[in-house]
């Protein structure tokens, strides 16, 4: 029934900081967690990441393991070895992807929106995008555009739509790398 309890952080009778049995299991179970994460990514994202190299093996290793209980030690095995990793530099790196996944996310709607209300057929959200973009090519976009009208207008399949996303997010890429 003890064990049950949940016990503080405490200094022993040497006056040295010794960590609660709690402690210790949380942060085993995010040190986890955190290498749960580091297995969805690709094998270019993780060679950025100061890992040993028997952690990055074991990461790797991971997606090739599909039975259950093996996973979960193999999982326990990659929370072992974070113990000894950078962990803030992990984790600042790892915020920096999903930083960088965010900005591609946001970017690729607003691409959408303006397709799908250029599409629309309103003429004032032609010029305020030539206006915003000024770099465009105009007889391209023009010509992109009313393709693409005329192909929703028949029901066609969406060729010129594709060109045109692919246009304003070039378009867009360009005017934010400015």
């Amino acid at each position: 029934m003890q064990d049950d309890i949940e016990h503080d952080d405490y200094y022993d009778s040497d006056e040295e900081y010794v960590k609660s049995k709690t402690r210790v299991k949380k942060e085993m179970h995010a040190l986890q967690a955190l290498g749960e994460e580091l297995t969805k990514l690709s094998r270019a994202q993780l060679d950025t990441f100061p890992l040993g190299e028997a952690l990055k093996d074991a990461i790797l290793e991971s997606p090739k393991i599909t039975s259950n209980s093996a996973s979960k030690r193999h999982r326990q095995f990659i929370g072992k070895l974070m113990r000894d990793a950078e962990h803030e530099q992990i984790i600042a790196r790892l915020d920096e992807i999903k930083e960088a996944q965010h900005r591609v996310a946001q970017q690729h709607h607003t691409v959408e929106r303006w397709r799908d209300e250029l599409i629309k057929g309103d003429d004032s959200k032609m010029q305020q995008f030539i206006n915003d973009y000024p770099q465009c090519d105009r007889q391209q976009f023009r010509q992109l555009l009313r393709n693409a009208r005329a192909e929703q207008g028949n029901n066609k399949p969406p060729a010129h739509t594709r060109k045109l996303f692919k246009f304003l997010r070039d378009t867009i890429a360009a005017h934010a790398a400015e």
